[in-house]
């Protein structure tokens, strides 16, 4: 598979699978924390008050999509497993190192495909 033996896909399907299960007990937290949250935008508050708030909000909601993108990048790369094309560079076929693999397991591009993705 893409020149990873099966002792380093062992390795990385076991990353992947705790990384999904630590995502998904936070989102439960999150949903949990998003009630509590509704209720304390009904109450009256002052202008200052209502800013904090807002800012607040918008932080949270700024990180549920984060949560959510990186909850959708472990689900894709363990369907890559499940398909056999895990461990393949999304844009030049390439093989996705090991090295990269272990430190994002995640990881959709070799390191100079993600590289020129990053230049301006």
């Amino acid at each position: 598979m893409n020149g990873l033996d099966a002792t380093q896909l062992a390795l990385l399907t076991a990353l992947l699978e705790r990384r999904h299960a630590e995502l998904n007990g936070q989102e439960r937290v999150h949903s949990q924390a998003d009630a509590r949250e509704l209720a304390v935008q009904e109450i009256e508050t002052s202008p200052a008050d209502k800013a904090t708030v807002r800012l607040l909000n918008e932080l949270a909601q700024e990180a549920a999509g984060l949560h959510h993108q990186q909850l959708r990048s472990v689900r894709h790369a363990l369907a890559k497993i499940a398909d056999g094309s895990f461990g393949q560079c999304e844009e030049c076929g390439h093989p996705i190192g090991f090295s990269r693999l272990q430190a994002r397991p995640e990881a959709r591009l070799c390191i100079a495909c993600q590289t020129r993705a990053e230049r301006p």
